[in-house]
This record gives C-alpha cells, sequence and structure tokens, in this order.
C-alpha cells in the first residue's frame, strides 16, 4: 500500500467510519497496565499483547492507523515474523509513531509541563519513516486549576507543537499535534471551554507560524469535559455541544479531520460523546470527527487477555466490539444499547 502525499496520508487517517488505535504507551505506562492484570511488563509480553490487538480478525474495517512506540515499531507478529510496520500496512493500516520525549518541568512556573523531543527530531524522523511509519504523534499536556494554565505554558506548548510538526512534514509524515487539557481537578465545563479555546487559537497561530500545511495534519484535542472531581458532570449532549463549539471557533475547515482523545473517560462515555458530536453535524461537519483512543479502545482487551495465549480470541472480540463501537459513533448511529 502506498499512500502519495501528506494530504492523501492525513485523509485515509480520519476515512469515516475508521479511526486511529493509540498503542504507543511508553514501558512505563505498560507495566502499570500490566500489572492491573497480574502479568509481567517483559518485552515479549508486550510484543505477544500488541500481536493480540494488530491481528484481531477484521480490525481494518474499523482501524485506519495505529499509533506505536519505538519498541513496537521494531517487533514483528508472533506467527511469521512480519515487522508490525508491513503487516499493517498490508492491511491497509497506516502506522505511526510516538516522537515527544515526554512533559517535563517547565522553567519558571509552579510545576507545569512542556514536552521535550526536539533535539535529534530530524534524525529520528528520517529513521522512522525508513522503518515504515507515515504519521507521527506529539502531546502536549495543559492543567487547569486556579492559576493555570500561565500564557507562557501555553505559549512554549503551542510553539514545540509546531515546530514538531513543521519537521514531520519536512520529512514526509503526516504530524497528529495533540494538545491535551487535562480533566484531572475540579474545574467546570465552563473553565475547559475557555481554556481549550485559548490552546487552540494559539496553536494554530504557532502552525500557520511555522508554515505547517494544514491539510497534511490531524489535531487530537480533548474533548470539553468537566472535571473529574466537578460536583456538576456535564451531560453527554452538553459535552458535544461546547465540544463541537470550540472546534468551529478555533479549527480551520482545510484541517482533513479530527481524532479526539479519551483522556481518561469510561470507553462508554468516550464513545457516547464522540456520537453526539457527530449527530450534531449530521454528515455537515467540515471535517471528519473520529477517535484515537488508547484505554476507551483496549480496556476490555487488556482484562480479557491477561496475558494467556489460550485468551486471545476473547480478547481480540471485545477489542473489535470496541472498535466496532466508535465506529459507528463517527456516523451518529451508536446507541447504548449496543454495548
Amino acid at each position: 500500500m502506498s499512500w502519495n502525499s501528506l494530504p492523501e496520508i492525513a485523509n485515509a487517517m480520519v476515512e469515516k467510519g475508521r479511526g486511529i488505535l493509540a498503542a504507543d504507551e511508553s514501558t512505563p505506562t505498560c507495566t502499570k497496565r500490566f500489572d492491573s492484570i497480574g502479568v509481567d511488563s517483559t518485552e515479549a509480553n508486550r510484543n505477544a499483547y500488541r500481536d493480540m490487538l494488530f491481528t484481531t480478525p477484521g480490525m481494518e474495517e474499523f482501524i485506519s492507523g495505529v499509533i506505536l512506540f519505538d519498541e513496537t515499531l521494531r517487533q514483528s507478529t508472533l506467527k511469521d515474523g512480519t515487522p508490525f510496520p508491513e503487516y499493517l500496512t498490508n492491511l491497509n493500516v497506516i502506522p505511526g509513531i510516538k516522537v515527544d520525549k515526554g512533559a517535563h518541568n517547565l522553567p519558571g512556573t509552579e510545576g507545569e509541563k512542556v514536552t521535550e523531543g526536539l533535539d535529534g527530531l530530524d534524525a529520528r524522523l528520517k529513521e522512522y519513516y525508513e522503518l515504515g511509519a507515515r504519521f507521527a504523534k506529539w502531546r502536549a499536556v495543559i492543567t487547569i486549576n486556579e492559576s493555570e494554565p500561565s500564557s507562557s505554558c501555553v505559549a512554549a506548548n503551542a510553539h514545540a507543537l509546531a515546530r514538531y510538526a513543521a519537521l514531520c512534514q519536512e520529512n514526509g509524515i503526516v504530524p497528529i499535534v495533540e494538545p491535551e487539557i487535562l480533566m484531572d481537578g475540579s474545574h467546570t465545563i465552563e473553565d475547559s471551554f475557555i481554556v481549550t479555546e485559548e490552546v487552540l487559537h494559539s496553536v494554530f497561530y504557532e502552525l500557520y507560524g511555522q508554515n505547517v500545511l494544514l491539510e497534511g495534519m490531524i489535531l487530537k484535542p480533548n474533548m470539553v469535559l468537566s472535571g473529574y472531581k466537578c460536583s456538576e458532570q456535564a451531560s453527554v449532549d452538553e459535552v458535544a455541544e461546547m465540544t463541537v463549539t470550540v472546534l468551529k471557533r478555533c479549527v480551520p475547515s482545510a484541517v482533513p479531520g479530527i481524532a479526539f482523545l479519551s483522556g481518561g473517560q469510561s470507553n462508554e462515555d468516550a464513545t457516547a460523546h464522540l456520537n453526539s458530536m457527530n449527530k450534531i453535524f449530521d454528515n455537515n461537519s467540515p471535517w471528519n470527527l473520529t477517535y484515537s483512543y488508547g484505554r476507551a479502545l483496549q480496556a476490555p482487551a487488556l482484562d480479557a487477555w491477561g496475558g494467556k495465549e489460550e485468551n486471545v480470541p476473547a480478547a481480540q472480540d471485545a477489542f473489535y466490539k470496541r472498535a466496532k463501537l466508535n465506529s459507528l459513533a463517527t456516523k451518529g448511529d451508536y446507541s447504548a444499547d449496543m454495548e
């Protein structure tokens, strides 16, 4: 399978009815997930787990691309040793790669974070392209409290996202731009709306300044949610309406698609919110609205798998079902009684 241009790749990533599997958990994060099911986080077990997901029969019906971790990009299928990027490409599933080096303390702030990883990125992107990756991901994290985010935190992260995106496109790789407003905290949905609007405006200002081709990128934002500790939780329809409003205000229609992060939502909430947004647009959205979920796609499969080979078919069934339900949500055709 060949994808010949950045816009062609970007449009394929957000094709209606398909979304992106975020399987780029770092080794420490993967260890936490495996600890929850009592499985040792060895390289072999991580390979077996990713193999279970990627070789799920029919998963390509609902998955357009997979974000991989560096280790996973270099691993292969258990059955015949086909490198994962080659295996996925043969299914018409685009391989991608997480390239940031994580969030670190931002000097001059009270513990706010800036994402690092620009040093040496050009060389890493060239290697990742040779290994088969055709898109990349960089995540910035923004917190909300009484004094945050600061303007310096928003500016630093927006600028880093734009520089990363420009480097990706220079190397023939589509950038997923992920500015995540963390939903930890007691802030209201109105607070979330204000900060999300500020951050998205800043990100697109910086993308323009770095000459990023909007037609050759994907936005991976948070949904506008109440903080998880807020006493008043917004309804599904409120979340959908406020998220759609902020996107209309901030995201140019040249961007091919928006692939939401799940951000710790339950599996069901992440699907219901996406479904409600697509119902609002009723096929008249300027962008394809889809999913780029990690836990919200993987959690049922992880629990069913439990590290045992004999559980692989049941785990694959669980993954297939979750992916299918989210596919329906991209068309506004999901309902809770399908769970």
